[in-house]
């Protein structure tokens, strides 16, 4: 299973680091990843794949939310179906 991690928010140091610091604590593989910088603004989109042959993707998300909390910032977590079924043209 593949899902889209988003992070959005003020830039800041620290931000690519706390992110996938976690998601390594996890044991969730970073597949792909982009960020960019608009104005003062952190954009981050990433492709990973939890190791675990059945990721509780719920337990994931609280988990992000809280390091977004933490660093004053949004992260949200998609199935990677969900997120492409979503941004179908």
């Amino acid at each position: 299973m593949k899902a889209v991690i988003s992070v959005l928010g003020k830039d800041r140091v620290g931000i690519i680091a706390r992110v996938s610091s976690y998601l390594a604590e996890q044991q969730v593989n970073i597949l792909d990843i982009s960020q960019t910088i608009l104005q003062d603004y952190f954009v981050m989109i990433m492709l990973v794949e939890p190791l675990a042959p059945d990721p509780d993707l719920p337990a994931l998300a609280r988990g992000l939310s809280a390091v977004g909390e933490s660093l004053g910032v949004q992260i949200n977590i998609q199935h990677e179906a969900v997120f492409t079924a979503m941004h179908r043209v």
